[in-house]
């Protein structure tokens, strides 16, 4: 380009750089958006507001105009300012939730925090009142509500949320946990890979899909059997927090996988459950 003029050649070079960028950027922006790849769970489940270096707290009084006149931000606060931390942007957070959910190592492997102030807080674990007539160390889903709860002495229970089958794939009536599964293979049910071809690659046939974080089962399972027979619905974690509350799942009980490890430690083998 030595031949051309130089306010060309400028122009010329700045064009092929910014080709180049939106080849670049475009290169980037393709990913997986499946909640299934980890990566993409990793970015879902990242704090929800960016935490600066710390430095000293800038004064909370806005600098005048130039008039003299307060700033209008002075005289009408804003409802993130009202909600959050004036000084480090931050929710004012259930210090107990960030126990309850924040980043787990278990057998190896590292469960991420998960984002509980994006979930109602209604389906965050806690103890409630719950009158009923079954005994302590009884589970009892209300699948109207999205709760399991696990009840205690004393009219109390631990309340958990959960996600649930959609309609035409639930389970219902009394069974018991016949046993428990650390970080459980999957192996979906004949009829689930008739409907969806693509798991069988994680048939039985195939020995099912390795335990981890992308796992469906997530970190821990309870195996519900009835009259002594597998009834293959499970209470389960999962890897997609945002599925608890809903009806999405092929019938199973879904749990947050920081409550469903919360749980395991607290029921034995051959508990009772109820599925309302």
């Amino acid at each position: 380009m030595s031949f051309l003029p130089k306010s060309l050649r400028k122009i010329l070079s700045f064009a092929v750089a910014a080709a180049a960028t939106a080849f670049l950027s475009g290169c980037i922006l393709v990913t997986d958006t499946s909640r299934m790849n980890p990566d993409v769970f990793v970015q879902e489940t990242a704090p929800v507001f960016y935490v600066p270096p710390y430095a000293d707290p800038p004064s909370n009084q806005p600098p005048p105009m130039p008039n003299g006149i307060p700033h209008r931000r002075q005289l009408y606060p804003t409802h993130f300012h009202q909600t959050y931390r004036q000084t480090y942007g931050m929710p004012v957070s259930n210090p107990v939730h960030r126990t309850m959910y924040g980043t787990i190592r278990d057998d190896g492997r590292t469960l991420p925090a998960i984002p509980y102030s994006r979930i109602d807080p209604r389906f965050l674990r806690q103890e409630v009142s719950y009158q009923t007539q079954e005994p302590p160390g009884t589970i009892v889903v209300d699948t109207k509500q999205n709760y399991l709860y696990l009840v205690q002495a004393g009219g109390k229970a631990i309340r958990y949320g959960v996600g649930l089958g959609k309609d035409g794939f639930g389970w219902s009536g009394r069974g018991v946990i016949q046993w428990k599964a650390k970080w459980p293979r999957w192996t979906p049910p004949s009829d689930m890979v008739a409907r969806q071809p693509e798991l069988r690659q994680f048939a039985a046939a195939e020995g099912g899909a390795n335990p981890g974080l992308n796992n469906p089962l997530g970190a821990r399972a309870l195996y519900i059997f009835k009259d002594g027979k597998d009834t293959l619905y499970r209470v389960h974690g999962t890897p997609d927090w945002q599925s608890v509350g809903k009806a999405t799942s092929s019938g199973c009980v879904r749990m947050l996988n920081q409550d469903v490890i919360d749980l395991y430690d607290r029921v034995p083998a051959s508990a009772p459950i109820v599925v309302l």
